[in-house]
């Protein structure tokens, strides 16, 4: 039987950087994951001919090269990796647009500033003894702290509810796991990441990026096992005994650091021993998320003005953030123009296509409960109503694509073992990465880090905390 001193499940971001930096102090470490490819939320596949990110908007937490103290420098130097290797390149500019305003925003802070002065300028004072406590709050401490609405906290700081709703709105669709309300330290996490610091992307998509942290791990002396998946943990007086895959191989590890979900490595404990179903029910959000992706022959006309990268739009004000009754909630939408970030992908700009990938909140209950062939037309009216959308927001522009594909909460769940399509995992957070069983930990969403640099530095952050100290 194969013993290791810690086994890892999951070969994600998190997962992946919990293993470089174990490998790197001498740990015998195995990243255990069922697929056949690395990412889990964050990879890729080919159809038609072309390369498609399967959960790649953007990457938060951008810094440029030398800045000091930023968190994505911080995070290269503990995993040893150079800059230049990620080949990052930044977003043009992003918009926030309701029906009553729009804000710009960009790498650059002052430009939401100045966005905002413009369109609130009785605002202004608040938005700067808000963005103070921001920088000031402790949202990146590993210890829990008491629940705080964000927006309590919004309207005790800015007076205009339309302002309130509109910072909300990204801040939400990237990265909040519960309906109507955000916990503040996650939009302080998510503020910075995004405001402060910014949005980027690798040029060459996701795949460069991870086939880079998957060869560090391997240098370092970590052994990668996919089409692994984890059938069971065993347990013994509140310890992991045993880990059993669904081949029916068994290993032994002195721990367990799992980036599956806190309600996923739960069920995955001894059917005897494992946190009761609705415990785990409690656990899971009901936040999901349908997606379509379009490629077109030509590039896409801005009717906003310049070349946004990224379009965070609502209907409504105040802007809808929960499960819907239907398929898909039509009040808001994210529009991501991967072709409009600051240097286009090689491969992509030899083609001449451009992409768009629209994204809206769905329901898992009411896209489950779909038999086969209800599904099927239910995948193709979503698909028909927002490339409409898509037409009517470029004006007519947007032809018949050459390629496209579009998932749903279930393709969530099939591909990455979260319940419910949850992509923003549980939410509750544990910023420790503990749970009831004395040596098994969590890191990734549930711990409580979002986005691909968050992710990583969740691992890393679990890696350290837990088996370095």
């Amino acid at each position: 039987m194969s013993k290791y001193d810690v086994a890892i499940i999951g070969a994600g971001m998190s997962g992946l950087a919990a293993g470089i930096r174990l490998a790197h102090y001498g740990r015998r470490v195995v990243i255990l994951d069922r697929h056949r490819r690395i990412g889990g939320m964050n990879s890729w596949y080919r159809r038609a001919g072309r390369e498609f990110d399967t959960g790649l908007h953007a990457m938060t937490n951008f810094s440029p090269l030398g800045a000091r103290g930023a968190p994505l420098g911080k995070l290269l130097r503990q995993l040893r990796l150079r800059y230049q290797e990620l080949d990052l390149v930044e977003q043009n500019f992003s918009v926030i647009r309701f029906p009553q305003a729009e804000l710009r925003f960009s790498n650059h802070p002052q430009e939401l500033a100045d966005s905002i002065g413009a369109l609130f300028p009785g605002q202004v004072d608040g938005w700067l003894e808000l963005r103070n406590r921001i920088r000031e709050f402790p949202s990146l401490v590993l210890d829990d702290l008491p629940p705080l609405s964000a927006r309590a906290v919004l309207a005790e700081h800015l007076s205009e509810p339309l302002l309130r709703e509109m910072l909300l709105c990204p801040l939400m669709y990237y990265g909040n796991a519960r309906e109507h309300d955000m916990d503040f330290a996650q939009f302080c996490v998510m503020f910075q990441s995004v405001f402060e610091q910014g949005l980027c992307r690798p040029r060459g998509g996701i795949r460069p990026l991870l086939q880079r942290l998957a060869s560090r791990y391997q240098e370092a002396g970590g052994e990668l096992r996919l089409g692994s998946g984890v059938r069971a943990l065993h347990l013994h007086d509140q310890e992991m005994r045993g880990i059993e895959l669904d081949s029916g191989e068994s290993l032994e590890a002195e721990a367990v650091l799992s980036s599956a979900g806190y309600p996923e490595t739960m069920a995955l404990c001894q059917p005897e021993q494992r946190s009761g179903q609705l415990e785990i029910e409690a656990e899971t959000s009901p936040m999901s998320f349908v997606e379509a992706i379009f490629v077109c022959k030509k590039p896409m006309p801005s009717k906003i003005g310049g070349d946004p990268t990224i379009v965070f739009h609502s209907d409504t004000m105040p802007f809808r953030y929960h499960c819907p009754q239907g398929l898909v909630e039509p009040s808001s939408k994210v529009i991501c123009l991967p072709d409009n970030f600051a240097a286009p992908d090689p491969d992509w700009r030899e083609r001449g296509e451009s992409r768009i990938r629209l994204t809206r909140i769905a329901s898992y209950q009411q896209w489950a409960k779909l038999d086969k062939a209800e599904y099927g037309q239910a995948k193709k009216e979503t698909r028909d109503n927002m490339l409409r959308d898509l037409q009517a927001w470029f004006g007519g522009a947007v032809e018949e694509p050459v390629a496209e594909d579009l998932f749903t909460p279930r393709t969530i769940e099939k591909y990455t073992g979260r319940r419910r399509g949850a992509v923003y995992g549980s939410p509750i957070k544990r910023r420790q990465g503990r749970t009831p069983i004395d040596n098994l930990f969590i890191c990734g969403t549930d711990q409580g880090f979002h986005g691909i640099t968050g992710a990583m530095l969740s691992g890393v952050s679990m890696a350290n905390h837990h088996f370095l100290r």
